[in-house]
């Protein structure tokens, strides 16, 4: 039997948040921290390896995402896409730049590097690599290394319309505080469905604010990556 897609994740009941958790200590959201502590190849499990069972039988395929971080004075921010309705996964939903693997690609660096200069045209020449979170399976059957990276201003986005709807920033602190991470949970035909999100409501440049929703493979990626940040 296939897993019930959740197709109105909006609707789906929110049984807490993580607000018992501590956020990440401000110092270690700083991008020299952040390089220090993804090259001491310290220890840790991350929390949610994947989406669970596949919706149906799919040949496994690899692709890589970045997590790009962008080097504000202010503080680090994440930039995130929406994805255009169409598509025939993950169709509208907020999501890192990235995508499938292909022959030519020498590692999962180089696929997330390539995706994002597809989707976003964010070029090789703003970005320092400086780690990798544990690979994400999604119910899609996507196998994703998730590429972290630090992002230096004086990029110009060009966006690949058939693919990204747009591109928006979400501070770090944001969202390595548990505080704003909420869990759903649902269930249909006897089956028990359970996924994240992290809803961030951005004020936007003429105070016209818009709510992003930040779930599913995306907030657990993110969740993964508090787990690294937050560990001993």
């Amino acid at each position: 039997m296939t897993r019930p897609p959740i197709l109105d994740p909006l609707s789906v009941p929110v049984i807490g948040t993580d607000s018992h958790l501590p956020p990440v200590p401000a110092p270690r959201l700083r991008a020299d921290a952040l390089r220090e502590r993804f090259g001491a190849g310290i220890a840790w499990e991350p929390e949610i390896t994947g989406d669970g069972r596949l919706f149906a039988e799919r040949e496994p395929a690899h692709a890589a995402v970045l997590v790009p971080l962008v080097v504000h004075e202010q503080g680090l921010t994440v930039l995130l896409t929406r994805r255009t309705a169409h598509l025939r996964d993950h169709a509208g939903q907020i999501s890192f730049p990235g995508g499938r693997a292909e022959d030519s690609d020498d590692d999962a660096v180089h696929t997330a590097l390539r995706e994002a200069q597809e989707e976003v045209g964010l070029t090789a020449t703003h970005v320092d690599v400086i780690g990798a979170l544990p690979v994400y399976t999604t119910v899609t059957g996507f196998v994703v290394t998730p590429v972290v990276a630090l992002v230096q201003p004086g990029f110009t986005l060009a966006l690949d319309s058939f693919e990204v709807a747009e591109a928006f920033e979400v501070p770090l602190d944001f969202l390595m505080n548990p505080a704003h991470h909420q869990r759903h949970e649902f269930e249909f035909a006897g089956q028990r469905r359970r996924f994240l999100s992290m809803p961030w409501d951005d004020p936007g440049a003429a105070g016209e604010a818009q709510r992003y929703f930040i779930w599913g493979a995306t907030a657990a990626m993110l969740r993964n990556l508090y787990a690294f940040l937050a560990s001993a």
